[in-house]
């Protein structure tokens, strides 16, 4: 059976994938392999049904999983007997922690406002484990994404089987009962109080770093951090993987060896510590996947004459079994990500890296194998890579391993027996930990290195994996004349045939995005044309005590704008065109400033502009970024797409909302009437200075409010479809009910973000449709 597991891997996978998904294609996929698992690899006809009978025990494990992936908790409940599960979160004034409802036996995360500043620091000190707590509370959804591309709040907890949040206003602990700690239990609490004693007993630098590598938590590490190893390709050094546990359960065995006990023991030592391993990092993916594979290692060693294993039956039984335990995690991010890149290092060890001889060779091939092999999934998920990952893992890779690894489990078991660590120690760790965040850092700002094509459809991965696998053939096949020519061609293709499909696509689109209370709309124009943007969206912050501040608040450029252009392959804005200077509709351009590349910014020509606007035409100046004061008569044309501003007048004076930049575009076969957030007098000078206007589709003014859109404005513009961005559930009752009967008498149809989420126009050839996200 040597080598014939991963066959079997391949078969549970696609079994899972006919489940949860769509069965046609994964069924159509599974007849597929299995023919070509007969006729190739000449699996006997008893092989090929065993092939087959994993196929449908994994498709009914799957089923089974499906069927009672639903809550059994009345939402009406109010009160819950819980018994936590995992570490608590706090940020700012938020705790959130995992718990289970003891009466129901579901699991719940349950979020609680801390009050006061002493409360924060008796809840940041203290373990939840151990105890079954009585906790009165109102059940409330997860949000759900409401634009293409974001990140699906709800779906990503119903994976962990997480199907409501409880919304508190006490202190959880507040009424609780001690329990019998559990093993489990018991060495989850000791992962608590060991990342606590690093946070209390070490510099932020170390302490932050330790705690990743020691314990697998990287809740110690700043956001701006995290962002620069993502940018860089390097987090997954933050994660436990298989490198790193097999650097420690090596360190472990030797220095076992070198104390004077035997092989055996340490051979069953090591068996037994390793699922304690697991649950003391947290039990991520990577670290379930390297645990695994290292048990089943030792395993074969232990039994050698009775067992053989080589690494890609071991890692193709660890997926086995980690798959029937828990079918949902084929959609964690991590367990795709660490077992792709592994399977790829294991199959190309036998023939590509045997050939690199010189240790950096080896691992120069190691990263751009797995970058090669992560590709799909990281453009999926997150919509591009960085081509300078792989220096940046030649850098840090051994950086980690020979470094910060052992220095930092050295410095922590130094500190616990002495109770004390060496300052020379600590000195020339902080240093060496600084040097490399600003590295990386400096690294992560290099813009011209990231290659973001956007999401790929199922079409374009099916071309990824074909050009990444043709890639592997020919890099494995004995030289041959044109075997570089073949290497360079199908590695052109694999970057940009994404990237130039983007700019020669003929469907353009006009997007009005959800950024809840606020306005931002995209209008991309067919064949590169050109991408506009209206507005940023944003969010108003209020002062607040330092406690109480998150490390990364959410914000609207940031979370929701940027991932949706990325998400579309768009890195450049040829024109931002902001509106007016209030913060729902200009707050989020910063951050567009930092991640997009920008042509030209559009400000509205006002007396007196605000300070926002003030502070981007600062930043727009540091960049080199062109700012102009746009006013009624300026036009531009592109191809068939005319733009004409309508309003305001040049060096406005008055109300900022009656300022707004006003625009009449043709677009897409309609005309369109873009007003920012225009008031009744604005639309009444508009309809004023031109009596004759009239439009396909209005975009609303100011959300929907009762100040907008008046009946003498839209009984003269006879717009057919009005667009309303406006925030579920806002504060102020947006859109107005009198605004929304004014345009139901007119007969106008109506499409709200609110309701709806983003709203698309798609086009070619002058045609199009309207689509929401939401049914």
């Amino acid at each position: 059976m040597e080598g014939k597991y991963f066959y079997f891997a391949i078969s549970a996978l696609l079994g899972v994938l006919s489940s949860l998904n769509i069965a046609v294609p994964f069924i159509f996929a599974a007849i597929v392999f299995f023919s070509l698992v007969f006729t190739y690899k000449k699996y006997s006809s008893p092989q090929l049904f065993l092939l087959f009978g994993v196929f449908l025990v994994f498709f009914l494990s799957a089923q089974n999983v499906k069927i009672n992936s639903q809550t059994v908790i009345p939402s009406s409940t109010k009160v819950f007997y819980l018994e936590f599960m995992d570490d608590t979160k706090i940020d700012g004034d938020l705790l959130q922690v995992m718990a289970k409802e003891k009466a129901y036996k579901e699991k719940l995360l349950i979020r609680y406002r801390i009050h006061s500043e002493a409360e924060k620091g008796a809840m940041k000190n203290k373990s939840f484990y151990g105890r079954l707590c009585k906790v009165s509370g109102e059940l409330s959804k997860p949000s759900i994404a409401k634009n293409p591309n974001a990140f699906n709040y709800r779906a990503y907890l119903a994976n962990k089987k997480i199907y409501w949040i409880v919304e508190t206003q006490k202190n959880p602990l507040q009424t609780c009962i001690p329990q019998k700690l559990t093993p489990v239990v018991f060495i989850k609490e000791l992962r608590f109080y060991g990342i606590h004693y690093l946070e209390t007993h070490f510099p932020p630098e170390i302490s932050s770093l330790s705690a990743a590598l020691i314990f697998g938590d990287r809740s110690l590490l700043g956001p701006e951090a995290l962002v620069d190893y993502q940018k860089t390709g390097i987090v997954h050094l933050l994660a436990i993987s298989g490198l790193h546990v097999s650097l420690l359960i090596g360190m472990v065995y030797y220095l076992g060896i070198r104390s004077g006990l035997t092989r055996e023991f340490m051979t069953q030592f090591l068996l037994f510590l390793l699922p304690i391993y697991a649950i003391l990092t947290g039990g991520s993916p990577s670290v379930i996947r390297a645990v695994l594979m290292i048990f089943l290692v030792l395993i074969t060693v232990k039994w050698k004459n009775k067992i053989k294993l080589i690494p890609i039956d071991a890692i193709s039984i660890a997926f086995i079994l980690y798959l029937l335990i828990n079918p949902m995690v084929v959609y964690d991010v991590g367990f795709q990500l660490s077992f792709t890149v592994s399977f790829a290092i294991i199959v190309s060890a036998k023939i590509i890296l045997k050939k690199y001889r010189n240790s950096l060779a080896k691992m120069l091939v190691t990263s751009i194998i797995s970058q090669l092999a992560s590709l799909p999934l990281l453009l999926y998920h997150y919509f591009g890579v960085s081509l300078i990952s792989i220096a940046a893992n030649l850098l840090y890779i051994p950086l980690f391993s020979f470094v910060f690894l052992p220095g930092l489990y050295f410095l922590f078991f130094i500190q616990i027996i002495f109770q004390t660590t060496p300052s020379i120690l600590l000195a020339f760790f902080i240093k060496t930990i600084t040097l490399s965040n600003q590295l990386i850092h400096y690294l992560s700002d290099f813009s011209i290195a990231l290659f973001v094509p956007g999401r790929p459809g199922i079409l374009f991965l099916i071309l990824y994996m074909a050009a990444i696998l043709a890639v592997f053939f020919v890099w494995e096949t004995p030289s041959y004349v044109k075997k570089q020519l073949h290497i360079v061609v199908l590695t052109g293709f694999l970057v940009s045939f994404q990237i130039v499909w983007n700019w020669l696509n003929p469907v353009g689109e006009v997007t009005m995005i959800d950024v809840g209370q606020g306005d931002s709309i995209l209008i991309h124009l067919p064949s590169g044309k050109g991408n506009y943007l209206i507005d940023t969206g944003g969010t108003v912050s209020f002062t607040e005590e330092n406690w109480r501040r998150r490390e990364r608040p959410y914000e609207i450029g940031r979370d929701v704008v940027i991932p949706f252009l990325k998400g579309r392959g768009i890195t450049k804005i040829d024109k931002l065109i902001l509106t007016h200077g209030d913060m729902d509709h200009i707050g989020g351009t910063f951050a567009i400033l930092k991640e997009m590349e920008i042509e030209q910014i559009l400000m509205p020509s006002v007396k007196e502009p605000s300070q926002t606007e003030l502070e981007i035409i600062h930043e727009a100046e540091k960049k080199g970024i062109s700012v102009m004061k746009v006013s009624g008569g300026m036009k531009w044309k592109t191809k068939n797409y005319l733009f004409y501003v309508l309003s305001p007048e040049k060096n406005f004076e008055g109300e900022r909302n009656s300022g707004s930049i006003t625009i009449f575009a043709k677009i897409g076969g309609l005309t369109w009437f873009f007003g920012g957030d225009l008031d009744k007098e604005g639309e009444e000078r508009i309809i004023h200075h031109y009596p004759e206007l009239t439009v396909d589709i209005l975009k609303a003014g100011h959300h929907g409010s009762k100040t907008s859109s008046s009946e003498d404005f839209i009984q003269q513009i006879k717009p057919k479809v009005a667009l309303i961005s406006a925030g579920e559930k806002n504060r102020f009752g947006h859109p107005h009910k009198e605004t929304l009967d004014i345009l139901q008498k007119y007969h106008v149809f109506i499409y709200r973000t609110d309701q709806q989420g983003a709203i698309t126009y798609r086009f070619y050839n002058g045609h199009g449709t309207f689509s929401t996200f939401l049914p």
